[in-house]
């Protein structure tokens, strides 16, 4: 019985691995291949381009994203958890307060070190 349960979950898993190979590879097949210059410069709406296509982005940028995605995914924990929280006791109460904890020092730690603040250090 178990056995069927590997047989299904590895079949999805070629599935998973081999369609997006043959579309792309079909893809390559089928489509016309008409290399020009012009296809590599940089598009502007079509205006002409002005200044570097390379732009540098302050590093903050990266700081808040990541800041963002980890307290995103804790509500995506958080929820689950507050939905079932009557079935699950005390214990998954003291669980999520450790990791809402866990957070909470993160953010400390991130607030000590002046990540939340825009200006320059």
């Amino acid at each position: 019985m178990y056995m069927n349960n590997y047989v299904v979950v590895a079949i999805f898993l070629m599935l998973g691995v081999l369609l997006p190979v043959v579309a792309l590879t079909v893809g390559r097949l089928l489509r016309p291949n008409k290399p020009v210059e012009e296809k590599y410069t940089t598009y502007e709406s079509g205006n002409e381009p002005v200044g570097e296509s390379h732009v540098r982005f302050n590093i903050r940028y990266y700081l808040f994203a990541l800041m963002f995605v980890i307290f995103d995914v804790e509500t995506v924990f958080l929820y689950p958890w507050a939905v079932a929280y009557k079935q699950l006791g005390l214990f998954a109460l003291v669980e999520m307060c450790i990791f809402v904890g866990l957070l909470v020092v993160g953010l400390i730690y991130a607030w000590k070190k002046k990540v939340l603040q825009w200006t320059s250090i």
